[in-house]
């Protein structure tokens, strides 16, 4: 099931969050319960997972590709595990074109199987930080600048999938975006032995969309932050369509998006999550913009991932 996710999950003291608190209390403490009746599975090889506690939009996807292409240049043959959503196949085929090695199971633990079986020695998990079924060497927290906690509320009431002091299950937190003294203090607060990292967008095709105007649409997570991202990088942003994450367009969709960007004299521009969905519908003016995950300090991160396995 796919929706927008509310406004009020960004707003403090927000009524609507307020009177759904009772849900969110009574859920947490369902969740609390349940990890009591689960037992860890421990297995051969490594297994790192890069997990959040914000829904969608963190970037668990491009630092989990990041890790991967790190491993295969030490000569290391790493897998990253999802577990199946039919929904979520922009991600699977993100990864098998960056990286090539990718298990999909409802299962995460018999994904980790099945990459043992193929002679994989790390195993990279693409979200499960709330699977406790699962022995984990490392996890990793991702947090967007732009979004953080949103209104620090657990759903429903808020964007979270549990508590800011769950963080202290993770050694290690990546950051996309800008700088904030405020909340790494916070994190510090919670947990002094994590280690805080940054990380950014750079796109590599950008000259492409230069001295053009752009109508820029997307069905991501947080679809502001690739907006933000465009104007970041001085493109001229005249009109964005902002959907669900993993949005399935159709071509009618598509065709009268093109439509309008045809009547109002503007290129299309997506992300390529999206497009990897749509290029099936063979659309010729639909371009999109190629990203690469910068790690600032990216060999201090190598250090203390390795410093775990």
């Amino acid at each position: 099931m796919k929706f927008a996710k509310p406004k009020f999950w960004e707003e403090k003291n927000n009524l609507i969050s307020i009177l759904l608190f009772p849900v969110s209390l009574f859920l947490q403490i369902l969740l609390n319960f349940r990890k009591i009746f689960i037992s860890e599975k421990i297995f051969k090889i490594p297994i790192i997972c890069v997990g959040n506690i914000y829904l969608g939009g963190t970037g668990k996807t491009p630092l989990c590709i990041w890790i991967a292409e790190e491993f295969i240049k030490i000569k290391k043959k790493p897998a990253i595990i999802k577990k199946y959503y039919i929904q979520h196949k922009d991600e699977h085929l993100l990864i098998k074109k960056n990286v090539g090695t990718l298990f999909l199971n409802k299962n995460r633990a018999n994904g980790i199987d099945d990459a043992e079986a193929a002679a994989c020695n790390i195993a990279i998990l693409d979200d499960g930080f709330q699977d406790h079924s699962i022995k984990k060497n490392l996890n990793i927290l991702c947090f967007n600048s732009s979004q953080l906690v949103g209104n620090g509320m657990t759903l429903p009431s808020g964007p979270l999938r549990e508590k800011l002091d769950s963080i202290n299950k993770a050694k290690i937190i990546v950051i996309n975006g800008e700088k904030n003294a405020a909340f790494e203090a916070k994190i510090l607060n919670i947990s002094n032995k994590t280690n805080i990292f940054y990380s950014e967008y750079v796109p590599s095709n950008i000259d492409q969309f230069k001295g053009k105007m752009l109508f820029a649409f997307a069905g991501i997570g947080n679809p502001n932050n690739f907006f933000d991202l465009l104007r970041k990088n001085n493109l001229n942003v005249k009109k964005t369509l902002a959907f669900p994450d993993h949005y399935e367009f159709s071509k009618s969709e598509l065709q009268r998006i093109t439509d309008q960007s045809i009547k109002d004299n503007l290129e299309l521009v997506t992300t390529e999550k999206d497009y990897l969905r749509i290029k099936k519908f063979n659309f010729k003016n639909i371009k999109y913009l190629k990203v690469k995950l910068n790690i600032l300090e990216k060999e201090r991160l190598k250090n203390k991932i390795l410093m775990h396995l």
